[in-house]
């Protein structure tokens, strides 16, 4: 981002009226954007990176990976710090980033600057292309079946209005804002993310663990495993009615709640025992053994799918911490080395009762300190995903 000492500032800055389009021109992408195409040998060159369509992240303005030359690249396009890098393949995946160092790009990958600054500031230039309309004609003008891309022609012809550059200093200060908070949460969730990790590691440690099978925990009340999902046919589902939950929406240790299936209410009602109660841990009963599910108030009353194995502890105060300790990357591990079956293996009831699992001595302690670390994973992601939200608002009310 630039420190916009090069313009002269306006005495009315503070009080501009930002969405004045009186004094806004019409002009096409092509006619104040350069698709710039400076090549190079990386290595001649002494550049030490390069950046591929893999190390761009969809919706993310900053560069956070790349590859290393001395490793061997192909590409050639040359990019400098401040210009803008946009995914030209696949438009729809949103890939548009600023680059912050010297490096060479794929030739899948448009590097963009201003023809002119004192017409278009540069940091305005990347919230054009995150604007709605702006993906929406990149993605028209795709041109392919397997791998579609726009070209720089189909680009170049995009229309928005331009205001004049006070104004725009003005936006884009108050954008990189917003992502300046952006990226200041995002550094949050990682330390919190890491934060919840160790403690995890601390209380599932053979240190300030005690070592027991899953089923008898408790002295062997308490745990219920099973039954398995509910069996049931492709004509059985509707398109609105209570959510069938299948080892296909659980991912990262959640129900994902996109592409559910659904039964009508009387079919549930004839399925009482597959239904969920609130802190049901879910588990596929084969295929990727290493996903989970943990049922939320909101979920309560869904049904559990074929192919589905639920875990029930009737301690409810505890059902978290269960969920925690199930979750740890060494039980994926040992049910995947136990599972039955070459073709497919799978787990029942009697491997899932012989998890072993390492529960805290200082059980309240631990849920407490755990529940904390994963209350406060999602207030931060709840704030992330409104400034993720609120810069697509501004983007997109500033060029509709």
């Amino acid at each position: 981002m630039s420190d916009f000492s090069n313009l002269l500032p306006n005495p009315n800055w503070a009080t501009l009226p930002l969405f004045d389009r009186s004094g806004w021109q019409r002009v096409r992408f092509g006619d104040v954007v350069d698709n710039c195409n400076e090549t190079c040998d990386p290595a001649e060159a002494g550049l030490e990176r390069f950046i591929a369509m893999e190390h761009l992240e969809p919706g993310s303005l900053h560069v956070q990976a790349w590859g290393n030359v001395a490793d061997g690249t192909t590409f050639t396009r040359r990019c400098q710090p401040g210009q803008v890098l946009f995914g030209k393949r696949r438009a729809y995946q949103r890939k548009v980033a600023v680059a912050e160092f010297e490096a060479v790009v794929s030739g899948d990958i448009y590097v963009l600057a201003p023809k002119d600054a004192q017409r278009l500031l540069p940091d305005l230039l990347p919230f054009i292309c995150l604007s709605e309309r702006f993906f929406q004609h990149a993605v028209g003008t795709s041109a392919g079946s397997l791998s579609p891309r726009t070209n720089w022609s189909s680009l170049a012809s995009f229309e928005f209005d331009l205001p004049p550059l006070d104004q725009q200093r003005r936006i884009a200060e108050i954008l990189w804002a917003v992502d300046a908070t952006r990226v200041e949460h995002n550094l949050l969730l990682i330390n919190a993310t890491n934060y919840k990790g160790l403690l995890l590691e601390w209380y599932f440690s053979a240190e300030r663990s005690t070592k027991i099978r899953l089923r008898d925990l408790c002295g062997n009340k308490g745990i219920r495993i099973g039954p398995f999902g509910s069996q049931l046919h492709a004509h059985e589902y509707v398109d609105n009615g209570i959510p069938v939950i299948m080892p296909a929406n659980l991912d990262n240790d959640q129900i994902v709640q996109e592409e559910l299936k659904r039964i009508t209410p009387q079919k549930a009602n004839n399925l009482e025992v597959h239904k969920l109660e609130e802190g049901d841990i879910l588990l596929p009963r084969r295929g990727n053994l290493k996903k989970l599910g943990f049922v939320h108030q909101g979920q309560r009353g869904w049904i559990c799918g074929t192919g589905t194995i639920r875990i029930r502890y009737d301690l409810s105060d505890r059902r978290r911490l269960l969920f925690y300790a199930l979750s740890r990357p060494s039980i994926s591990v040992w049910l995947e080395r136990n599972a039955v079956g070459t073709t497919m293996p799978n787990i029942n009831s009697a491997i899932v009762g012989n998890i072993e699992i390492y529960w805290p001595e200082d059980v309240v302690k631990a849920q407490c300190d755990i529940i904390m670390a994963d209350n406060l994973l999602s207030l931060i992601q709840e704030q992330l995903t409104k400034l993720s939200l609120s810069l697509s608002t501004l983007c997109n009310s500033i060029f509709p």
